[in-house]
């Protein structure tokens, strides 16, 4: 017997891991939300600061000036920590990456891009850095790269995906064995039961989007957010390899998606079909059928669209309840 793990200890383990967390961003629960493009503006932010956890705006689906009128509500809404999630294909990456700087801005995540770009220079400027990534190679990057955290997102999570396809539960055990700096997991949580199964494989703390993106103070469509909370098992699909990796629901859009795929696999014609704006069509202005519409596998789980202060209160009611089982 003395070859089994002792859950004692394990538990033990978790509880003091998640405070990795808690002491690098300064909040009460190891609780991310994600940084979702047309979801993730102030109201969504401040909300979830409010309530412990780590809000973080959307930079993505932001003119550089709409970024910093986010910026300045956030401020006046919350006086708890909050961060700027920017993609670094951001085409005024420089610009934008001077706001944050500007307005006094402590933390940023930074996503699809080389974390080697900008993290020196943020750290010089006192900013707290943490990268996105779907790999274990790209998480070993970001370490060298002297970034302060790592978020690890599985192939579950609703919008731009890594093209390897890799799980949450595979992903983040094995992130953890390679690095040492604190790592969140992300992509497939939005329970405390799931949260509690990501600590215990490893993570420190969790990155939410889908679930955050069905909650009053989301600045999505609310006929998106209705939808979100009546798709199933298999309602959503990762596609656009040729370009980047996406899941998305499966629509109009994504069926006239699915047809280029009879013809080969142009990415000429895709791009054609995609257009502009099939994103703010579909998640902000909620047109449902061509619109493209971005969320998670564990959508499944969604059912009501919540104030972000019920959200929380689940997640820590779950967590608490899930306890560790014993054989």
């Amino acid at each position: 017997m003395s070859n089994f793990i002792d859950f004692g200890v394990a538990e033990k383990m978790y509880r003091e891991s998640q405070n990795r967390i808690s002491r690098l961003f300064n909040i009460k629960y190891p609780i991310i939300q994600g940084g979702m493009i047309w979801h993730s503006g102030w109201k969504l932010a401040s909300a979830v600061s409010n309530c412990g956890g780590l809000g973080l705006i959307g930079a993505g689906s932001m003119y550089p000036d709409v970024l910093r009128d986010h910026i300045r509500k956030c401020k006046t809404a919350t006086d708890r920590p909050f961060g700027v999630n920017v993609p670094m294909l951001y085409p005024n990456l420089d610009e934008v990456i001077n706001i944050i700087l500007e307005e006094g801005v402590e933390i940023i995540f930074t996503s699809a891009g080389n974390p080697k770009t900008y993290t020196e220079t943020l750290k010089k400027e006192g900013l707290k850095v943490a990268h996105v990534v779907s790999s274990t190679k790209f998480a070993l990057k970001c370490q060298e790269a002297g970034v302060d955290a790592v978020v690890a997102e599985g192939f579950e999570a609703g919008g731009h995906n890594g093209r390897d396809e890799t799980t949450t539960l595979c992903l983040i055990p094995n992130v953890r064995k390679h690095i040492d700096i604190p790592l969140i997991a992300a992509g497939g949580i939005a329970l405390g039961s799931q949260m509690k199964a990501a600590m215990i494989l490893g993570a420190d703390g969790v990155q939410i989007g889908s679930r955050f993106a069905a909650t009053v103070e989301a600045s999505g469509h609310e006929a998106w957010k209705e939808k979100i909370t009546g798709l199933n098992e298999g309602d959503t699909q990762l596609t656009l390899k040729e370009l980047a990796p996406v899941r998305l629901v499966k629509n109009k859009f994504f069926r006239d998606i699915d047809r280029l795929y009879e013809t080969g696999r142009d990415a000429e014609a895709l791009t054609a079909t995609l257009g502009r704006a099939r994103a703010k069509r579909g998640m902000f202005e909620g047109d449902l059928e061509e619109g493209e519409l971005e969320i998670g596998q564990v959508s499944a789980v969604i059912d009501e669209v919540l104030p972000v202060e019920t959200v929380f209160a689940h997640l820590l009611k779950e967590f608490e309840a899930a306890g560790i089982p014993t054989l």
